[in-house]
């Protein structure tokens, strides 16, 4: 597929959306960009969550991580089902009790000013880093497939994207976002259909039976049954459980989209309606890697040296015009709904509990609304730093990196949401930010040495829970005794 067609389709995606944005955002005041003013529709949210949850990690990421880890990610997805249960019948509850805006206030009430701050903080850094991962993938894909040919070098690439999405998430917030991702979604798992269907076709076998041959080979294992293995089945449950509770339930990207619903009943059936779909859809996309390989081994395809670039490389070398085009859009999808909803989260997050400017300009619009723009723009260069900052460093599976580095990132944030809804301690506020900042050190220690110290077992996803526990107990150790 020609550089000169797929930027094309670039254009003509990139056009759609725009149009979007401009109908949505039409008479939008800070309460559209903030919360949606509370009008968006429960199914069109749970769908556009469909793509916010998958983003250009599930995309690209999971197919080519199937040749070196099967079918395993599936029981992560299995827990995620149980998470999404904790979200909907303890977490939503709570935001909406409390009427919150960003989520992260409800820290400032439970504990106080130090452990509010200190827990958006957290998040910012997650969400950064995790929304730069994301980017980063999708990104370095179309450098190498279009860009690299025009000589456009990668920062520059970087400062297109971002500049694109600053543009149409700029004045409609989570009021443009949750009509995006409704198209986002559909073009995604529109690709992934299309190109499975083919595949199949190219390889003259039917549906059927190319599940039996997934179902036959090793690329469908699904259950590791050694304990010190990072991929152990038990380990990944759980570990999918507790990744769900913090990278959905307790980041504002994600809760965002929720608040944005009429009422607690709507946004308990968004969460619910999400948790079910996400099983089967993330089950397609395991097949799809699977799917891949049969593929690259009938034909003789080298394989990539990044796992990362598989579907590109064979949808956009190996398949047809069609193919390509229906690719490209779908990563293009993925690229994003991985950093508009991140942007427009982040940005709430830093003027609400970072500037606090709905507190400085209540009574006056105009300025929180400036100053809010000026966050926006703000956070969209720190993305760009960060994502042409990981050129240097992506040698894995991002899939790998990004719920590793959320394991260190998340915990205090899974520690201070546990302790304040389980227990009826208050702590020394001010020796809150050490313990958030210890947790993680100690749990990076404990993983480093792991093997020596645990006699051989390796520490998987499951950091994420290790981290948390630590902060919990770094709260006991600074609770009041009274």
């Amino acid at each position: 597929m020609s550089p000169g067609l797929i930027l094309f389709s670039f254009l003509i995606y990139t056009l759609i959306i725009f149009s979007i944005a401009w109908i949505t955002s039409r008479k939008a005041d800070n309460q559209s960009f903030f919360i949606g003013n509370k009008k968006s529709p429960w199914p069109v949210v749970a769908y556009g969550m469909i793509g916010a949850s998958l983003s250009g990690v599930t995309f690209i990421s999971i197919p080519g991580w199937v040749g070196e880890t099967g079918f395993t990610y599936f029981m992560i997805v299995l827990g995620y089902v149980v998470g999404y249960a904790v979200i909907t019948t303890i977490l939503l509850p709570l935001y909406y009790r409390l009427n919150l805006t960003s989520i992260y206030t409800y820290l400032e009430k439970r504990f106080g000013r130090n452990t509010y701050k200190t827990g958006s903080s957290f998040f910012l850094l997650s969400r950064i880093i995790g929304a730069s991962f994301r980017m980063f993938l999708v990104i370095s894909v179309l450098q190498v497939f279009v860009f690299d040919h025009y000589g456009i070098p990668f920062w520059l690439t970087v400062i297109l994207f971002m500049v694109l999405i600053q543009l149409y998430t700029f004045k409609g917030g989570i009021k443009t976002i949750v009509w995006t991702d409704t198209l986002q979604t559909t073009f995604m798992l529109t690709a992934v259909v299309v190109t499975i269907g083919i595949i199949l076709s190219q390889l003259n076998t039917g549906l059927s039976e190319m599940i039996g041959k997934v179902w036959d080979s090793d690329l469908s294992r699904i259950i590791e049954t050694d304990v010190d293995n990072p991929r152990y089945f038990l380990k990944q449950f759980i570990s999918g459980m507790f990744i769900s509770i913090v990278m959905t339930g307790l980041d504002q990207d994600m809760m965002q989209k929720n608040l944005s619903c009429k009422n607690l009943k709507d946004a308990q059936k968004n969460m619910t309606t999400l948790s079910l779909v996400l099983v089967p859809v993330n089950l397609i996309f395991l097949f799809l890697g699977a799917v891949l390989f049969i593929y690259a081994m009938q034909f003789n395809i080298q394989m990539p040296v990044l796992s990362d670039h598989l579907f590109p490389a064979i949808a956009l070398n190996e398949l047809g015009i069609v193919a390509g085009i229906v690719f490209i859009i779908g990563l293009i999808s993925a690229a994003y709904s991985s950093a508009d909803s991140a942007l427009t989260s982040l940005t709430t997050s830093f003027s609400i509990d970072i500037l606090e400017l709905d507190k400085k300009f209540s009574n006056n619009e105009n300025l929180l609304k400036k100053n809010r723009q000026w966050v926006h723009i703000g956070m969209a260069l720190i993305i760009i730093f960060v994502i042409i900052s990981f050129e240097l460093i992506n040698n894995q599976a991002i899939i790998n990196q990004l719920f590793t580095f959320a394991g260190y990132t998340y915990g205090p944030l899974l520690g201070f949401y546990a302790f304040g809804l389980f227990t009826k301690y208050q702590v020394h506020d001010k020796w809150v930010p050490l313990v958030a900042i210890a947790a993680p050190v100690l749990t990076f220690i404990m993983s480093y040495f792991s093997e020596s110290i645990f006699n051989g077992y390796q520490f998987g996803f499951e950091l994420l829970i290790i981290n948390g526990l630590i902060t919990i107990a770094g709260l006991l150790v600074i609770r009041k005794k009274y």
